[in-house]
């Protein structure tokens, strides 16, 4: 029973061989709560990608990892790559960008569904355990209006830190789907 009470989690450090100590399941960073897929980490854990903390414990099944936003990046502030992706969108064409291994991703929405999950047959594919093959939708109307859909998710969609079923969508909107923090950039 004190294993389920343990108030001091085992914790690991930037550096070490991830496959010592895991080879399934998620780690957390102490600092923000950023959340790292183990089978997706080749030998040695990382600093975190958002904050780059070196300090990490795994994730409880009992829980649901999450990232404080506000400690990600402070409220009503962007990411300073978004501004990069921002200089360089097609005018009129609505964006969704991300970071993946510290390089900026953008995926141009088109009109109608968009799907984003782990399914290879998904528009946005985020190949990362802590999505649903069906995690998301997007929905783009003729009339340029945008809005988000929980497909279904096991971790749920949030939008701006709230967790949502349906909500409209603008510029500078963030979508928190799994381990991954998604902008809309709406020029």
């Amino acid at each position: 029973m004190s294993v389920l009470t343990d108030s001091s989690p085992e914790l690991h450090r930037t550096g070490e061989n991830v496959h010592s100590f895991a080879t399934v399941g998620t780690l957390t960073c102490v600092e923000c709560g950023y959340a790292l897929a183990a089978a997706a980490m080749e030998h040695d854990l990382p600093t975190c990608p958002t904050c780059g903390g070196s300090r990490f414990r795994r994730t409880s099944i009992f829980e649901r990892p999450s990232v404080d936003a506000g400690a990600v990046v402070p409220a009503g502030m962007e990411p300073p790559w978004l501004d990069a992706v921002r200089a360089d969108a097609p005018e009129g064409t609505p964006l969704l960008a991300f970071q993946e291994r510290g390089v900026a991703v953008t995926v141009a929405l088109s009109e109608g569904w968009n799907r984003i999950g782990r399914s290879a047959t998904a528009d946005v594919r985020l190949d990362d355990p802590t999505v649903s093959r069906r995690h998301a939708l997007v929905v783009l109307t003729g009339d340029g209006d945008l809005r988000a859909l929980d497909d279904r998710s096991l971790n749920g969609l949030f939008v701006n830190g709230e967790r949502v079923d349906w909500s409209p969508l603008q510029d500078g909107d963030e979508l928190e789907i799994g381990r991954f923090r998604i902008y809309v950039v709406a020029p």
